[in-house]
């Protein structure tokens, strides 16, 4: 599933092109997760504003020469990817949304349909407000410290990683970079949150955000299709510590990586360097 990075990539992939552009024409293809409650038809001239992204959502501003103003928040589901280009191939039988502009197309290919795109008159209203509503803070707000992150896993038993996974404290730390974060900050991923110190939280505060940024830098990870809107790969998988090395030497102290289930989701770690 594209986390936080690969979404921070697509977007910076394609967000400076695309602004500005007059739409010409939207075609929906087979039913995503969700309708997109508007009637696409009626975009025709409408002007795409700045793309921001929210956790592991991209919002895509559009206005109307009259002042009138909505968008589209867009999500890529389990296997989405979003491509931009003005000499995209005929769309195919997996190409399930295509925005038509004067600088180029954007085309939602996703095999799975998990993914979605709807329509709200801002970020905050309807149907996009509600998807928003529940989230944590971003990862590099200024407002997430060590004191922070500490109140909010107070009185937690569940395991810190499945908290970081929840999405409600901080959004951004996917399973993968979950597992890297917690290696860096020597955190065993089974520990009750709410037995974190506060130290400790400062430290994972810091390597979920270095770690988060390596990932944005390298184009995030491409385990299985995940491309930008330019078609490139992600590398970051090939810099894991812990993520995907099971049974193979710990790259600080030789220990073979081990590899346990967590809410059902693979969780990798070291067994000597993180401590409970």
């Amino acid at each position: 599933m594209p986390e936080l990075p690969e979404v921070e990539v697509t977007r910076q992939s394609f967000g400076d092109r695309i602004e500005g552009a007059s739409v010409r024409s939207v075609h929906m293809g087979k039913p995503l997760r969700w309708p997109v409650g508007y009637d696409v038809d009626a975009l025709h001239g409408w002007q795409v504003g700045k793309v921001l992204r929210r956790g592991k959502y991209l919002w895509l501003p559009l206005a109307r020469s009259d002042g009138t103003q909505g968008g589209l928040l867009i999500h890529l589901g389990m296997s989405g990817s979003l491509s931009f280009s003005h000499r995209l191939p005929p769309a195919g039988v997996h190409d399930h949304f295509e925005m038509v502009t004067d600088k180029g197309t954007l085309r939602l290919t996703d095999p799975r349909r998990f993914g979605a795109v709807v329509w709200g008159p801002s970020m905050h209203e309807g149907v996009p407000g509600k998807l928003l509503a529940g989230l944590g803070l971003e990862p590099f707000d200024e407002a997430l410290d060590g004191a922070y992150l500490h109140e909010r896993l107070r009185g937690r038993s569940v395991a810190i990683k499945q908290a970081l996974l929840a999405g409600d404290i901080v959004v951004g730390a996917g399973n993968i970079y979950a597992c890297e974060a917690l290696f860096r900050a020597g955190i065993d991923p089974r520990l009750p949150a709410g037995r974190v110190s506060k130290p400790r939280c400062e430290k994972l505060v810091r390597e979920v955000q270095s770690v988060l940024q390596q990932a944005i830098a390298l184009g995030g990870s491409s385990l299985k299709d995940f491309k930008d809107a330019h078609g490139a790969q992600g590398h970051f998988q090939l810099a894991t510590q812990v993520y995907g090395r099971e049974a193979l030497p710990c790259r600080v102290c030789g220990t073979p990586i081990r590899r346990v289930l967590q809410g059902q989701r693979a969780t990798f770690y070291c067994p000597i360097c993180q401590k409970r």
